[in-house]
């Protein structure tokens, strides 16, 4: 951006802010309660009584997600957008590689009806999928949960096991290494292959990866994604008539591919 753009853009920005301030000024003349701020009351991370959440430098927590109470999530981990781990009543523990993925409710029991504490214990390189439901369980290390699947207090899914999409997994049972439950209740389906346990272990791999990205995106600044937006406009290849309907470019350029071709300076330093 030269320095014509960038006088018309601060020159922009005082001509919306002054607007906002003669604004407000117009409803406090006429009354206070002509003005209220909006403000989202949303938390990523909320205490709650003594306890508070614990997160990893190295885990990647969207910022839709809600981690309250005691809750400790290891490194490497991702928590995804809309993710609830509500530890409340009981903790809460996830391991190092594991992802989450996007609308999934985490919670715990404070005691089952024989007196059993419940927290929520989930181990290393476990993958659990879109919407899953997870009450006061125990998931093994590279364990998978399938999208949907819920999952009620004191069950156990041991390493290497499967619990398909969809499944409802009844209360106290344990799900074997290396097999797949399915079905609702849950039951026994068959035996896992060689190839689908290492795909366990590459999912969680996978997730590891692709939460950098994601975490890399969420850091940018409102004027690192305002410049992207005017890089998008001067190079991508338009087609005249998708853009008048959806106003979407069709590719991104290659100079927008990585973050240190956009803002290099920044990322020396940040690598330093």
């Amino acid at each position: 951006m030269g320095s014509l753009g960038r006088a018309v853009y601060t020159l922009g920005l005082w001509v919306r802010e002054t607007g906002q301030a003669m604004d407000r000024l117009g409803c406090r003349l006429q009354g206070n309660y002509y003005f209220q701020e909006q403000l989202s009351r949303h938390r990523t991370l909320m205490n709650l009584f003594d306890k508070s959440p614990v997160v990893d430098r190295d885990a990647f927590v969207a910022p839709s997600a809600s981690l309250i109470g005691d809750v400790q999530v290891g490194q490497g981990s991702s928590i995804w957008y809309g993710c609830v781990l509500r530890g409340d009543v009981n903790s809460i523990s996830v391991g190092s590689g594991t992802n989450i993925q996007d609308n999934s409710l985490v919670h715990v029991a404070k005691s089952n009806l024989s007196g059993k504490v419940l927290p929520t214990i989930i181990g290393d390189n476990v993958t659990i999928g879109h919407s899953a439901v997870i009450h006061g369980c125990t998931i093994e290390d590279e364990a998978f949960v399938g999208m949907g699947a819920t999952l009620l207090d004191g069950v156990v899914v041991e390493r290497n096991a499967m619990v398909a999409a969809g499944a409802l997994v009844r209360q106290n049972t344990r799900i074997p290494f290396g097999e797949v439950w399915a079905g609702n209740p849950a039951k026994f389906l068959r035996k896992l292959t060689d190839e689908e346990i290492a795909f366990i272990s590459q999912s969680a791999t996978n997730y590891i990866n692709l939460a950098k990205v994601h975490a890399a995106e969420n850091a940018k600044s409102f004027d690192e994604i305002e410049f992207e937006k005017v890089l998008r406009k001067k190079f991508a290849r338009r087609d005249e008539e998708y853009d008048s309907m959806l106003g979407v470019h069709r590719e991104t350029p290659p100079e927008l591919v990585l973050p240190d071709n956009i803002l290099p300076n920044k990322a020396q330093k940040a690598v330093q």
